[in-house]
């Protein structure tokens, strides 16, 4: 995986985004130099790593999922006027809003550059995945900004939107792999639903590394969604567990104006722990990582051949940050 990583990242660092003006391809090489884990251009050359042992003729396809996932960044932190992104400030923020939402739109168009690199005889089914997905994660977004305003979200809302936000970007990252390295279409369906799994216990994780993380390990203040009375499972649950004195202790937190943000966090931990929805949000990971195993067993490839992506799911369902 290290050398995988290091190849996407060479790559990477030599892509051409545009040079004039300034102000337009200086946000786009900005936020791609933040860093972050690579997670879903991986996911897809240890897919197509699953039918072929070179996996190099895909790198820039591959490429195209992470200037697609860092489009999206870009965007959603407009919406969200988030001031950070990986502990430096947001395209948004270091330029201005009309700035991010165009140097956003080249991100788009590149990302589809990335893609004609794509042999001719699959580039078809590619673009078609593609444009799935893609609408589905704007989808998922919308169904989060609404969510905001939504007195009350089902869990079965909040699992349909972080499958559509998050979870069908790794599906499709984990499709186009097989789709390049020329895989059966039932290999193909099977891997897509498995990277959609993976996303959902991807996300869930998340939401509880939030809330009980370790801040060094994390990279950032644990409690951010609580204070900001993000409608994740954790809350969806609580909310629908708490009776008495611990739902007039979790509405008063969630009504206050006034306090002390560690007051907050610890009080709102505190209930959660007692309702043992931490306990809840990690069965839940485990049956979405436990489905995606099960799917990644009934694929057409040797055990040798799945060990690579075995070993990363791993990592994922064990991953502290």
């Amino acid at each position: 995986m290290e050398d995988l990583i290091n190849a996407l990242n060479e790559t990477l660092a030599q892509l051409d985004y545009g040079k004039k003006p300034t102000e337009l391809y200086e946000p786009i090489r900005y936020i791609m130099d933040l860093g972050g884990k690579r997670l879903r251009p991986l996911l897809t050359l240890l897919s197509a790593k699953l039918y072929t042992p070179d996996t190099q003729p895909f790198i820039l396809p591959a490429l195209a999922v992470e200037v697609f996932h860092n489009f999206t960044l870009m965007h959603d932190d407009i919406m969200d006027k988030a001031p950070l992104r990986r502990g430096k400030p947001t395209v948004h923020t270091q330029w201005n809003e009309n700035i991010a939402i165009l140097s956003g739109d080249v991100m788009l168009v590149k990302a589809y550059s990335l893609f004609l690199h794509t042999p001719d005889v699959h580039l078809r089914k590619v673009l078609m995945l593609f444009n799935q997905c893609a609408a589905e994660v704007c989808e998922g977004q919308q169904w989060d900004m609404n969510f905001e305003s939504c007195d009350t979200v089902s869990e079965a809302d909040y699992i349909e939107m972080i499958r559509l936000k998050t979870a069908v970007l790794l599906g499709f990252g984990l499709a186009l792999g097989g789709v390049l390295a020329g895989a059966p279409e039932s290999d193909i369906e099977l891997l897509k639903s498995m990277g959609e799994n993976m996303g959902l216990g991807f996300q869930l994780k998340d939401d509880l590394l939030d809330v009980f993380g370790d801040a060094g390990k994390v990279g950032k203040q644990v409690g951010g969604d609580i204070l900001a009375n993000k409608k994740t499972f954790l809350l969806i649950e609580a909310l629908e567990r708490a009776v008495g004195k611990e739902k007039e202790t979790l509405m008063y937190w969630l009504q206050a104006k006034d306090y002390l943000p560690a007051q907050k966090i610890q009080a709102v931990m505190d209930i959660y722990r007692a309702l043992e929805v931490d306990k809840l949000a990690e069965a839940k990971i485990k049956a979405y990582f436990d489905l995606s195993y099960a799917q990644l067993d009934a694929l057409k490839v040797s055990e040798a051949q799945k060990t690579p992506l075995r070993e990363f799911m791993d990592w994922l369902i064990a991953r502290e940050h």
